[in-house]
């Protein structure tokens, strides 16, 4: 429910089914192509026609600290591999997402297979860099293969 952030887009999947229960939804996606992709992808659609959905083509580390304090109500942080995209594991990007979300607000992190070696690791790493980064009761979800953590 109310303003939630999707930091990485893709096809918009879970933009558009956020939207079924959200106010609004602010889905950002760093590669044009990405989104010029989604524009034929006939699951996508919605991403295009429901008014709920603002799409917005950046850099997500970037358009961060443009945001409002305290905007959205719960933030899906869905990144590309630790190995692809490292800036959006680490600890500055983490205090942004905290800085935007409101008070009573959720982190949804997806992170991957966490009973791989690697998944293990970042898993690790992710909950220690959010609870630095000021979020509380961050708790690993191994079956949706991610953590969250409440502001």
């Amino acid at each position: 429910h109310g303003h939630i952030l999707d930091t990485s887009m893709g096809l918009g999947y879970t933009a558009i089914e956020a939207a079924k229960d959200a106010d609004q939804v602010t889905t950002i996606e760093v590669e044009p192509v990405v989104e010029e992709i989604a524009s034929i992808n006939p699951w996508s659609r919605d991403l295009f026609i429901n008014p709920k959905i603002k799409r917005m083509i950046a850099d997500s580390s970037i358009l961060l600290p443009e945001f409002e304090e305290a905007t959205f109500s719960a933030i899906i942080h869905d990144p590309p591999v630790l190995s692809l995209a490292g800036d959006l594991y680490g600890l500055e990007y983490y205090q942004q997402l905290f800085r935007v979300l409101n008070s009573n607000g959720k982190l949804f992190h997806y992170i991957g297979d966490p009973h791989s070696h690697s998944g293990r690791n970042v898993t690790r790493g992710v909950v220690e860099r959010l609870y630095r980064a000021g979020f509380n009761n961050v708790r690993r979800k191994p079956r949706a293969f991610g953590v969250v953590a409440h502001k």
